[in-house]
């Protein structure tokens, strides 16, 4: 008899264990002859020695599903221990598994151009109306980077325009001022990665989100780093954020030119950067139009409606 221990580091044991431990119980039944006990991400395993090491084996590749697809059920369970290939339908343009194991996808060709995009290069620009679904594939490009090794960190900045003045009347520690301008992206994250895994990540700094002007000063390497809401950056701001990548990083910035919300008096640094930009080797540039738009139906006719009703002022 010998004891071993295995500990669950690429997963939420939430989801490994299943709704009410359902998959452990099965695990368990799997392997009668030995004794398991799982406590949060450890496993300890006490039997025999042939039999232990077939379970640490079978409990890697659940692990390694589990990682891959963000979900865990008996059939699959049942398949690997087995020794069968799980049955995996194949979906077309997929970027990664989110939560419950729901295919995050580029839908539509300019979502599909950005995935390229990204793949060739280590600045890219993605610029289009609200629900075009921009900030949620850059997110996910950025998380597969993550699960996939490819990077160690993830940095996630918005400039906080619209606290101003306000700041200072919020409640709170300035985290607390400012995460309600960041929520989206926890938002985002949070579709794709497990509330705990995420924390972890968090706590640890493995993802940061923070206001723009956080990132003055430093150099960022072995990152995937995005700036959203960029059309609310100064010339300034959208300089210093660009000359912070480091080596072995991309970065991904993000904006709807159509919603500044600058005094009218200073111009959006996002357009001026596109510009002075347009023709500088190895970024890319990718413009969604209200045919991207992937909300609700209703939210392309608010958008169709206010372009039209501009164009009538202008006129």
């Amino acid at each position: 008899m010998i004891e071993r221990i295995y500990i669950l580091e690429n997963v939420d044991p939430v989801i490994f264990y299943g709704v009410n431990n359902a998959n452990m119980q099965l695990i368990k039944t799997l392997f009668p002859k030995l004794r398991i006990v799982a406590r949060g991400n450890i496993m300890k395993v006490i039997g025999d020695e042939k039999e232990s090491e077939l379970f640490l084996k079978k409990i890697r590749e659940i692990e390694k599903y589990c990682e891959e697809y963000n979900s865990l059920g008996g059939e699959i369970i049942l398949d690997i221990i087995k020794g069968k290939a799980p049955a995996i339908v194949k979906q077309e343009n997929l970027i990664i598994h989110g939560m419950n194991g729901k295919p995050i996808v580029a839908r539509t060709a300019n979502q599909q151009a950005f995935v390229k995009s990204f793949a060739g290069n280590d600045l890219v620009f993605a610029i289009g109306p609200a629900g075009s679904g921009k900030t949620f594939i850059a997110i996910a490009l950025a998380v597969k980077a993550l699960k996939n090794k490819e990077v160690r960190k993830i940095i996630l900045c918005r400039p906080a325009v619209e606290a101003g003045e306000k700041l200072g009347f919020l409640p709170g520690e300035m985290k607390d001022k400012l995460d309600p301008y960041l929520q989206p992206l926890y938002d985002a994250l949070l579709d794709m990665i497990p509330g705990a895994r995420l924390k972890e990540y968090m706590e640890n700094n493995v993802i940061q989100i923070a206001p723009l002007a956080y990132m003055r000063g430093r150099t960022l390497n072995d990152a995937v780093i995005i700036l959203d809401e960029a059309q609310n950056t100064t010339t300034h701001q959208i300089k210093m954020f660009l000359t912070r990548l480091g080596m072995n990083a991309k970065m991904i910035i993000t904006g709807d030119v159509t919603q500044i919300d600058l005094p009218h008096s200073i111009p959006s640094g996002l357009i001026q950067a596109m510009n002075i930009l347009e023709k500088v080797e190895g970024i890319g540039k990718i413009e969604f139009g209200k045919e991207d738009i992937v909300r609700h139906k209703l939210v392309q006719r608010i958008v169709e409606a206010y372009e039209h009703n501009t164009k009538t002022k202008n006129n």
